[in-house]
C-alpha cells in the first residue's frame, strides 16, 4: 500500500475563535441576512475604534476598497498611479479597472516596502515635467508597514494623495498608530488567508467623512436617496453582507491574540534556523511593529547549498505548503508595457524569498516539521 502522507500544513488557513457562531446565529434570528444590517454597523464602528480612524466602510474585498478610493480620488483614463511593485496583483488591479496607468516602484532592503528615496527622486522629476501622479499606493508587505511619514511628506509637497494598501497589515503598527492611520485613505483585507477573516471582505477607512460617504454611495449601486430606484452615475455591488460582518466582529475580538501568535511563530523559526548559512529573515523596521502575517525568509544558494525552489519542493513533498515571495508587478506579463522605477531589490527577493507556514493554529510539532525539512535541505 502507498505510504500515507502526513497531515497538510497550510500556509495561512482561517482560524475561527469560537465567538463567531453565536453572532451568526443572532443574524439569522433577526433575518438581517442582506447586505445591510446591525452587525455591519457594529463591525464598522468596532473597526473604526480599533484603528482610531473615525470613518469606515466594510465592503466585499480589499480590491473593492482600493477601487472605490481610487475612483473618488479622481483616478481616470491615462492618469498615472504609482504603486509598489513587490505586491499581490489585487493591490494594483483597480488601476486597470479605471483605465489608468500603473508605475511600479522598487522596495528598499531594510523594509521590503516602497523605497522613499526612489519615490522622492521620481516625484521631483515628474513635477519638473508636469506629469504628477493622481495617487501613490504603497503596500504594507507581509505585515510590515511602509515608511508612511516619509512617503506622505514627499507626496504632500506636491499635492498627491496617499492611499495605503494595508491588506496584509491588519493589527500592525507604525510609530505607535495602527496601520493606515493618518493617510488620505487605507484599504484592508479580510480574505480567508489573512490574519483575521470574514471569509471574504475588506474595509476602507479614512479621516475624511465625505470620502467614506461617497464610497458608501458608490458601493450600493449609486442609488439616489429617493423612494424609487434612480441612478445618475454607475456604482458597484460592493457592500459586505451582514452575515460576514458578524464573523468579522468575532475575529476582531481576538486580533491582538492572533498578532501575538504570528510573531511568536516568526521568533520560533528564527531561533531554529538563524544558524544556517545563507538564511536571512525579513527585517522588522525600527519604526513599527509587524503583525508577521507570514514568516518570510531569503535563501542564498551559495551559502545554503540549495535554492529557494529546492526547499519549497522539499516541503511540498512532505505535504507542507510554502510560497515564493510575491513576483514583482513589473515582471508580470499583464504589465509588460508598464513603466517601473528600479526593480533589482524586488527581483532578488522574488528569486530568493520563501514564505513559510505561519497560521496562528500551528503547533510546536508542526513548526518542528517545517524546520527539520529546511535544515535537511542545507546538508
Amino acid at each position: 500500500m502507498p505510504a500515507t502522507k502526513p497531515p497538510r500544513i497550510f500556509l495561512s488557513p482561517p482560524h475561527m475563535s469560537g465567538r463567531e457562531l453565536p453572532l451568526i446565529e443572532e443574524v439569522f434570528e433577526s433575518n438581517y441576512v442582506a447586505p445591510a444590517g446591525p452587525m455591519l454597523e457594529r463591525f464598522e464602528a468596532a473597526f473604526a475604534e480599533y484603528l482610531d480612524i473615525p470613518h469606515t466602510l466594510a465592503v466585499s474585498s480589499g480590491t473593492a476598497a482600493l477601487h472605490l478610493a481610487m475612483r473618488i480620488l479622481g483616478v481616470g483614463e491615462k492618469d498615472e498611479v504609482w504603486a509598489s511593485s513587490l505586491t499581490f496583483i489585487a493591490s494594483v488591479s483597480a488601476i486597470d479597472f479605471l483605465r489608468a496607468e500603473p508605475v511600479f516602484f522598487d522596495v528598499d532592503e531594510a523594509t521590503w516596502t516602497m523605497d522613499p528615496n526612489l519615490l522622492e527622486e521620481e516625484m521631483r522629476r515628474a513635477a519638473r515635467q508636469g506629469r504628477l501622479p493622481k495617487a501613490v499606493v504603497p503596500t504594507d508587505l507581509y505585515g510590515q508597514c511602509c515608511d508612511l511619514d516619509a512617503i506622505r511628506t514627499i507626496c504632500d509637497a506636491h499635492g498627491v494623495p496617499v492611499l495605503v494598501d494595508a491588506a496584509e497589515s491588519v493589527g500592525s503598527e507604525y510609530r505607535g498608530r495602527k496601520s493606515g492611520a493618518g493617510e488620505r485613505a487605507a484599504a484592508y483585507s479580510f480574505n480567508g488567508n489573512k490574519i483575521i477573516t470574514t471569509s471574504g471582505g475588506g474595509l476602507l477607512a479614512s479621516d475624511d467623512g465625505e470620502l467614506i460617504a461617497e464610497a458608501r454611495f458608490l458601493s450600493t449601486q449609486a442609488r439616489e436617496p429617493v423612494v424609487h430606484y434612480q441612478h445618475e452615475t454607475i456604482g458597484y455591488n460592493y457592500r459586505m453582507s451582514n452575515v460576514l460582518a458578524a464573523i468579522g466582529i468575532g475575529q476582531l475580538s481576538v486580533l491582538d491574540e492572533r498578532v501575538a501568535k504570528r510573531r511568536a511563530i516568526f521568533d520560533r523559526y528564527r531561533e531554529e534556523l538563524c544558524d544556517l548559512p545563507g538564511i536571512a529573515f525579513m527585517p522588522e523596521a525600527d519604526y513599527g511593529r509587524s503583525n508577521r502575517w507570514l514568516t518570510a525568509i531569503t535563501i542564498d544558494p551559495a551559502g545554503f547549498g540549495n535554492d529557494r525552489e529546492h526547499v519549497r519542493l522539499a516541503l511540498e513533498a512532505e505535504n507542507i505548503e510554502a510560497r515564493p515571495v510575491w513576483k514583482p508587478m513589473h515582471l508580470q506579463p499583464v504589465f509588460r508595457e508598464a513603466r517601473h522605477v528600479g526593480g533589482a531589490v524586488g527581483e532578488r527577493l522574488f528569486e530568493t524569498g520563501l514564505c513559510l507556514p505561519s497560521g496562528s493554529q500551528m503547533t510546536d510539532e508542526e513548526i518542528d516539521r517545517v524546520v527539520s525539512i529546511v535544515r535537511e535541505c542545507a546538508r
